[in-house]
């Protein structure tokens, strides 16, 4: 029953649709219906403002690293019987879930990116920096988030693996990196066609 009720919570705590809230709150706005549609911290940059942006990424990341850091330890606490590297993992995937399929949008949701993060934060925090270095570095060379997340995504696994961790953390490398890339569908297409946008720094014309 608590396991039950733990990854239910979890899976809430995931589905909090961090920036749709923003874009309501800041420019009243449906922010599924503004630049790539996605309900995530690369469109709320584009669509609502960088410091929203930026905000909507670490909530996100602290979505998924409450989880289990926090309430993990709490229902291990409580009673629950599973092994606690495990039981991290799969209230950690909750959250990804609860991301990408929130309750609260129609069952659909961002990309899962931020939240993932946070979890990796808490469950394997070398594989997180690896995993970041990947990231900064296909970002920094090509400037495509989607392309530096997907790359990230598909190297998780692989250094699980390589740096001899246990099954069951290449299995969760695994299953993150399939829902990721899955997810990532549309900008996979977009990038074929070269018609995915890149993220820039500079200021538009004609601004102060």
């Amino acid at each position: 029953m608590l396991l039950a009720v733990s990854l239910v919570l979890c899976y809430l705590i995931g589905s909090i649709p961090t920036s749709y809230i923003f874009a309501k709150a800041l420019k009243g706005i449906d922010i599924r219906k503004f630049g790539s549609g996605n309900v995530g911290a690369t469109n709320t940059y584009r669509v609502v403002g960088k410091l929203p942006g930026l905000l909507v990424l670490v909530i996100d990341i602290l979505k998924g690293l409450i989880c289990v850091a926090l309430v993990a330890k709490l229902f291990l606490r409580l009673g629950v019987t599973v092994e606690p590297e495990a039981y991290g993992m799969m209230l950690g995937f909750a959250a990804i879930v609860g991301h990408i399929w929130s309750v609260f949008l129609g069952f659909k949701g961002g990309k899962g990116v931020a939240t993932s993060a946070g979890v990796f934060i808490g469950v394997a925090p070398r594989i997180f920096l690896l995993g970041l270095a990947v990231w900064v570095l296909i970002f920094v060379w090509k400037r495509y988030v989607s392309l530096a997340s997907i790359t990230t995504a598909v190297a998780v696994p692989v250094i699980f693996s390589a740096l001899s961790y246990p099954a069951s953390y290449v299995i969760f490398g695994s299953l993150v990196c399939a829902v990721t890339v899955y997810k990532h569908y549309p900008n996979i297409k977009r990038l074929a066609r070269g018609e995915e946008n890149r993220i820039s720094f500079k200021k538009k014309e004609g601004a102060r």
